[in-house]
């Protein structure tokens, strides 16, 4: 199968499982996909996408395991102790500080994103429970886990786990926060409360609002860049502000974005960044949009606002809930050619409503849903033909009822940023280089060379997919342990016999390599298996270059085509010997008459498995 076959049939494959079953992985690593693909492809004992693919539609079975190592549920209490340690002493002790400001607590959100069987999620419970009392954690605290397994999520939310699952959490924590019951630990029923599980894809479902912590460790690094940085922007909106993200070691997309300031990047954590000026989401304390006149006091302020705003540097209008202008600064009074007798025009009929760019549809979905949105590097021609560029920010206003009064439409000019912007990434770049390198010998699956850091995330990947594994393996050897001595036993003649296998390897290609007639055998796809030295000799092609390639594409002075025949009725039983002679040329030009046996090739229970073929030169007397 040619790779541009393989790779249709793939996508192919990839779109049977979103129609069939939701799941759309077209923008996960292909590489990643397609080695545990083929992982299960060898398990159930097919060879092409195409044919697997008719194998699940009879056999709907399959797609639980399939998805089991597509979605590699590896996670644990307190994983990396460590960086739970930072998240402990520094994280938790922050959120606390933040979310009652001034002596009044606030609810604490919590989302873990790719949760798996739950045990993140159980492990932050745990922390804020100690942080805050387990009163204050059930009255204050919310903790959402997501993840797009639903079999995941079903063990999640029973929260009981084995000895050996639990082991990693400290003994008071333990002895605080679970209960023990046949041989299962149970997290306790009232704290679990707090914890919501739900399916949820990060790349197509809406994400969790008012976040404070969000963790999401090694779910961007299966996704190709253009997913991760689509998540991303997802995962920033749904963050409040000062608000955390907790990722995984591999994943260092986020250190390059402009919306998250590292906190500690060795442990991969961030807090959301707010660009300067934000107008944010919601109407600034002690806004009022009309004058109430309460008192001289009352009075006074209201001018101090109005000459703030209307000198502010930055140009602002301001909308009412029917879309009028209510006011505008000096300076977009100057930059759009408004005057003080456009207050009180519909929007719409502004030139700014359209000009830099497109604001109605903005401005009305920032009405309706109360959410904000950035419009970066907008183009804005001057009139002395000057081009300049305006990060332009629609925001809605919100009164104390929570209901929608208004849009805030700021122009924040970015054009020296902008003509600065590849040196300022370049920079960026050199500093991201220079950081991780400082890092990197602290962290036991980097490397220090340069060369390896473009594949760190398949690494951890790959790591990953071992410690699933190894924990099937850890498993298995308890439920082994008293057989440990006959297992060692049965090594020690593995050893043996592959000692043996390998003297048995090296008398073969001896006997291939002294044997006159040169052999090569074919697999049932006519795959060259084996090519011998005499093989070598005669054709002038090497061993390496011709195994795993098709009989009928080899270059040899042979007329090929005249054995695929023969070649196919040995593989399909209908004849056992054949013999032929040809006339050939070997690797010097010598035309010589070639007799060819071909030979079925069985195993024990005389299944075919490939034809061998001998090729000599016919002595003529």
């Amino acid at each position: 199968m040619s790779s541009d076959s393989s790779g249709g049939d793939f996508e192919a494959f990839l779109e049977h499982l979103k129609e069939s079953r939701g799941f759309d992985f077209t923008a996960y690593k292909r590489a990643t996909l397609q080695r545990r693909v083929r992982r299960r492809m060898s398990v159930v004992g097919v060879l092409d996408y195409g044919e697997y693919l008719d194998y699940i539609q009879v056999h709907p079975d399959e797609f639980d395991p399939l998805f089991n190592s597509i979605l590699i549920n590896v996670t644990a209490f307190f994983r990396d102790p460590e960086t739970w340690g930072f998240i402990a002493t520094e994280i938790v002790p922050r959120l606390v500080e933040m979310k009652a400001p001034d002596g009044t607590p606030k609810p604490i959100r919590v989302w873990s994103a790719g949760c798996s069987s739950g045990e993140e999620a159980y492990t932050v419970a745990m922390l804020l429970a100690e942080a805050l009392g387990e009163a204050a954690f059930k009255d204050r605290v919310k903790i959402y886990a997501t993840d797009i397994d639903d079999d995941a999520l079903t063990t999640a939310r029973r929260g009981t786990f084995t000895k050996q699952q639990v082991q990693a959490v400290p003994e008071a924590l333990r002895d605080s926060y679970f209960e023990y019951a046949g041989e299962e630990y149970s997290f306790k029923k009232d704290l679990r409360r707090a914890i919501i599980f739900g399916r949820h894809d990060l790349l197509d479902d809406a994400p969790i609002s008012r976040i404070d912590l969000l963790i999401t460790r090694n779910t961007l690094m299966y996704m190709n860049a253009d997913a991760q940085t689509r998540v991303l922007s997802r995962m920033h909106y749904a963050l409040n502000p000062g608000g955390y993200i907790f990722l995984g070691k591999a994943e260092t997309l986020i250190a390059r974005s402009r919306d998250f300031e590292p906190v500690e990047s060795k442990y991969r954590i961030f807090a959301k960044a707010r660009p300067a000026g934000a107008a944010g989401g919601r109407t600034p304390e002690g806004w009022e949009p009309n004058d109430r006149g309460e008192g001289e006091a009352s009075g006074s302020a209201q001018h101090l606002r109005e000459l703030s705003f209307s000198s502010s540097p930055v140009a602002q209008v301001i909308l009412d809930a029917s879309m009028r202008l209510v006011s505008a600064n000096d300076v977009s009074l100057d930059l759009f050619g408004l005057s003080r007798n456009d207050v009180g025009r519909s929007f719409r009929e502004l030139d700014v409503s359209y000009r830099p760019v497109e604001l109605i549809s903005h401005v009305n979905d920032a009405l309706k849903t109360g959410m904000a949105f950035n419009l970066p590097s907008v183009p804005f021609p001057t009139p002395a033909d000057v081009r300049r560029w305006f990060d332009v920010q629609v925001a809605p206003l919100i009164d104390s009822d929570n209901e929608g009064v208004g849009v805030r439409v700021t122009f924040i000019d970015v054009t020296r940023a902008h003509q600065l912007t590849n040196e300022l990434e370049k920079v960026q770049a050199d500093l991201e280089t220079a950081n991780e390198e400082l890092q990197s010998s602290n962290e036991e699956l980097e490397t220090t060379n340069e060369e390896l850091q473009s594949t760190v995330e398949e690494l951890e990947t790959t790591n990953e997919e071992l410690q699933s594994t190894n924990e099937e393996l850890e498993t298995l050897n308890e439920e082994l342990h008293s057989t440990n001595e006959e297992l060692e036993a049965a090594n020690e003649m593995l050893r043996e016999l592959q000692d043996q296998l390998d003297q048995a390897a090296t008398f073969v290609e001896s006997i291939l390599t002294s044997m006159k007639a040169a052999m090569i055998v074919l697999d049932p796809g006519l795959l060259v298996l084996t090519w011998s030295q005499r093989a070598e000799d005669l054709w002038g092609v090497r061993s390496n270059e011709a195994r795993a390639v098709h009989f009928s594409n080899l270059d040899i002075g042979l007329p090929v085509d005249r054995l695929l025949q023969p070649i196919r009725d040995c593989l399909n039983g209908r004849v056992e010997l054949f013999e032929v002679t040809l006339q050939a040329t070997n690797r010097r030009g010598r035309a010589f008459d070639c007799r060819v046996t071909l030979n079925t090739l069985r195993d024990r229970e005389k299944s075919v498995k490939g034809v061998v073929l001998l090729m000599e030169e016919e002595r003529t007397s």
